[in-house]
């Protein structure tokens, strides 16, 4: 039994996808992440929509003869921030269900390009030409 093709429910869950995630990239962009580096002598904050807000150096990080090694930990702070961001977002999205999708598809797009399951190797010159 082959179940109809529903335009209006592929459109509903797809606006109802897309109104989830708009929630969730606001909700990512309006929370603050620190990132650390040094065991806290260079702190940097940034929002969820990349607004960097602060940069913290402990005095204790700074010597004059080792500039290189306060560059490397700004450095490591924003790659920790960054971490922390793209943690953020994956666990702020909703699933993608796909699946669900399908279902409303009647499992198949088969029957809606005439149905064929023969697979075209586009670098073939005779490919969709009948031998």
């Amino acid at each position: 039994m082959t179940e109809s093709f529903d335009i209006n429910s592929l459109l509903s869950q797809a606006l109802d996808m897309q109104q989830r995630m708009a929630e969730a990239q606001a909700r990512t962009a309006e929370t603050e992440i620190i990132g650390r580096a040094g065991g806290g002598a260079v702190q940097i904050t940034v929002t969820g929509g990349m607004q960097f807000l602060d940069v913290s150096i402990s005095p204790d990080a700074v010597d004059p003869e080792e500039i290189d090694l306060l560059e490397d930990l700004v450095l490591a702070a924003l790659n920790d921030a960054f971490d922390q961001l793209e943690a953020l977002q994956r666990s702020a999205m909703p699933a993608m269900d796909l699946g669900a999708l399908g279902g409303s598809l009647g499992g198949s797009l088969g029957g809606v390009f005439g149905g064929g399951s023969d697979i075209i190797d586009l670098d073939d010159p005779a490919a969709g030409t009948d031998r």
